[in-house]
């Protein structure tokens, strides 16, 4: 073999232990870093919403219980009910310890869904509270909380929304501590929520 023919073999070797290095970089330090960046912001915002037991809900209002937060609209005709449903049963589940957690449900809809809206729909679960306000806060909120939503139009004028479907979790801090998918399994959904409650 010629010496270039060895150069060459060993400048791509030298570049694939670069690429190597350069692999291990991103997934050791750097997207752990943006990742724990994203998630520190969880829920900051200066967005000022009211909660249907009339209380102000803020970034403050995460802070001293733990507590789960979805967001989703009255008219909502599957996820938001089923959503709801799991957090009755995952507050059965929780006994005497559903009171420490706090869960918000911040609509996506303020156009429809105002604050005497969402009292009667979040009426049937206990410790549900329904949040709403101006379309500029709610989406200030939706941008803290990094949740996505958008209006679909519908065929007969009306519209719908669609939204993020997961419950976001937070200790008693106001941290970022997990989330729970849309239908998750029972169990698991359970565990995470007894942790945060534990832990707070």
């Amino acid at each position: 073999m010629t010496k270039s023919g060895i150069s060459a073999i060993r400048l791509a070797l030298w570049g694939l232990v670069l690429l190597a290095l350069i692999v291990l970089l991103w997934f050791r330090v750097i997207a752990p870093r943006l990742e724990q960046d994203v998630t520190a912001s969880l829920g900051r915002g200066d967005y000022l919403l009211t909660a249907t037991d009339g209380s102000a809900f803020t970034e403050d209002s995460l802070k001293g219980a733990p507590s789960a937060v979805f967001f989703g609209f009255t008219h909502c005709p599957e996820v938001c009910p089923t959503t709801l449903g799991d957090i009755a049963t995952w507050e059965e589940g929780l006994g005497s310890d559903a009171a420490a957690l706090r869960v918000f449900f911040v609509t996506v809809d303020p156009e429809r869904d105002t604050v005497e809206q969402l009292r009667d729909y979040v009426s049937w679960v206990p410790e549900v509270r329904g949040v709403s306000g101006s379309r500029a806060d709610i989406d200030k909120a939706l941008k803290a909380f990094r949740i996505y939503a958008r209006r679909v139009p519908l065929d007969d004028g009306g519209y719908t929304m669609d939204h993020s479907a997961m419950v976001l979790l937070f200790d008693a801090r106001g941290d970022y501590a997990g989330l729970i998918n849309y239908q998750e399994d029972y169990d698991r959904a359970l565990g995470k929520l007894q942790a945060l409650v534990a832990g707070s």
